[in-house]
């Protein structure tokens, strides 16, 4: 058992999972970033918290040959590296002694019948039966392969109706636009039940994002005020201070609304501004997600007054560093029109929002990392203290940090003390590691877990996607027929393009200094 130190409030609610059933969880690109910076340290961590099931096997499908033996060295060391925790021997012992490589071509029916071969001997050495969890972690110009591949082996029927039926979890991207969406849906439904499928967003797996029901629907201060009568505006930023690094080939073909906004930043959204749900049960969120993301109106297309503005990074200063702008990057094309920053203005159209912006922002190489939803409410009917200046009044804002420490600031007015009579906003602020302590699970932890024990709460389901490529296909059209024409610039180390600025400025507003 851990140590107390190393233990966390957030375990004391999972006792559910400790009935996950016996499972053998297979890994399409073992070798890839994410299985090595965040998809092996959480299995470890899961171990270290007694949450995997005693009978557990780990299978890594690569394309690569790769002894056995070397994938299990290969992965303690990689555990070593990126775990939020020591690495202990014993833990990942437990771990290894089932841990598997499996070589083959994604396209390749023959490997996918040697896997279907290794997990019956894994399942032959355990005694038992398993469940098997397929975990697609590679570009996703192979997703379907491997989808319809699993299909045509009856790996995919696997066990099905039963406790060891086989599931699915999806990375994203879920297609570039409307379109591939659809057909990427179309090959899983042909393959898999949606019951199996796991379309993973690992923002969903934060703390805050969870916390997000608890707060708008757990607290009787906030519950009542959560519409337009009283919200002024919502804003939600996720900016990043990196470049695109070592991805440009991949970010190039991407771009920021494809990237973060589409994904992240919608279900970011949908969260805070859906109803209720019935329950708590994953459908009737899931249900309440979709109703929202349909109300959404339709984006006005126009490079001076829509509801949208893109731009890329220019040469700038990051932490009093120099950096190349976008165009200087490595693998990126010299006239290519990506953006590298979105900024949107979102209307809804129902009974709870109508009238009300939501401001959406991601961009790379911006002046700090943070991610963020704001909320800022109306000002006070009646200007009892907006006829003196010595009265200082800001709006009350609800500000709910998702990264990179994650936690809740609510901004309000307060008299200053003295004999003066003056004012001035304060802030009250929680912190998820000052509360709980710094070792908060990660999300992928949460995730994993979720999907070994069949709960889909938090993963997304395949008409979210679409509802959401809706919205954005035709805007992402429209842009590249324009080419570089409407596409704005800004300086690296800044948050942004004057673009951006001006569309939120139209409606008497402004973006907040984020991270503050």
């Amino acid at each position: 058992m851990p140590e107390s130190s190393e233990r966390h409030p957030f375990l004391s609610g999972l006792s559910k999972h400790r009935g996950a059933p016996a499972t053998c969880l297979i890994i399409f690109g073992a070798s890839g970033d994410l299985t090595s910076r965040k998809l092996l340290p959480a299995l470890y961590n899961l171990s270290v918290d007694n949450l995997l099931p005693a009978e557990f096997a780990l299978i890594g499908f690569g394309r690569k040959p790769l002894p056995d033996e070397e994938f299990r060295d290969m992965s303690a060391k990689e555990i070593s590296q990126y775990s939020r925790r020591t690495f202990r021997p014993e833990i990942w012992q437990r771990i290894g002694e089932n841990t598997y490589y499996q070589a083959g071509a994604y396209d390749d029916p023959a490997a996918y019948q040697a896997l279907k071969e290794r997990i019956d001997a894994v399942e032959k050495k355990l005694g038992r039966s398993l469940q098997v969890v397929f975990y697609i972690s590679t570009p996703p110009t192979v997703f379907q392969p491997i989808l319809e591949n699993l299909g045509k082996c009856g790996l995919a029927a696997r066990g099905l109706g039963s406790e060891t039926e086989s599931k699915v979890i999806i990375e994203k991207p879920f297609g570039r636009d409307l379109k591939t969406a659809m057909e990427l849906n179309q090959t899983i439904t042909r393959n898999f039940m949606e019951s199996q499928v796991f379309r993973i967003d690992h923002y969903l797996g934060k703390e805050t994002v969870q916390d997000l029901l608890v707060l708008r629907f757990g607290n009787s201060i906030f519950e009542p005020l959560w519409n337009r009568n009283y919200v002024d505006n919502v804003q939600i930023t996720v900016a990043e201070e990196l470049g695109v690094g070592t991805r440009g080939g991949y970010y190039d073909h991407s771009g920021s609304t494809r990237d973060m906004i589409q994904n992240h930043t919608m279900q970011l959204l949908a969260l805070t501004a859906m109803e209720a749900p019935v329950t708590l049960d994953a459908e009737d969120i899931r249900n309440e997600k979709v109703k929202l993301l349909k109300a959404i109106q339709p984006l006005r297309l126009d490079t001076d007054r829509g509801d949208a503005v893109r731009a890329q990074y220019i040469d700038g200063l990051i932490n009093g560093a120099k950096v190349s702008g976008y165009l200087q990057e490595k693998d990126i094309a010299p006239n290519s029109t990506t953006e590298t920053f979105s900024a949107f203005r979102l209307n809804i159209n129902n009974w709870r929002w109508a009238g009300v912006p939501f401001y959406l922002r991601s961009g790379k190489r911006m002046a700090r990392r943070v991610s963020e939803i704001a909320i800022q409410f109306k000002t006070p009917v009646g200007g009892l203290f907006s006829s003196d200046n010595r009265y200082e009044l800001a709006p009350n804002r609800l500000v709910i940090q998702i990264q990179p420490d994650e936690g809740i600031t609510f901004t309000t007015n307060s008299k200053v003390p003295g004999l003066e009579a003056r004012t001035q906003p304060v802030k009250m602020n929680f912190r998820y590691a000052t509360t709980y302590g710094s070792n908060t699970p990660e999300a992928y932890e949460r995730l994993i877990l979720d999907c070994m024990i069949g709960d889909r709460t938090l993963f997304i389901r395949g008409d979210e996607t679409e509802s959401s490529w809706k919205l954005f296909t035709p805007l992402l059209e429209f842009w590249q027929n324009l080419g570089r024409r409407g596409l704005e610039t800004y300086t690296a180390g800044s948050w942004g393009p004057l673009a951006a600025d001006r569309m939120v400025w139209n409606l008497g507003h402004g973006w907040r200094n984020s991270g503050q």
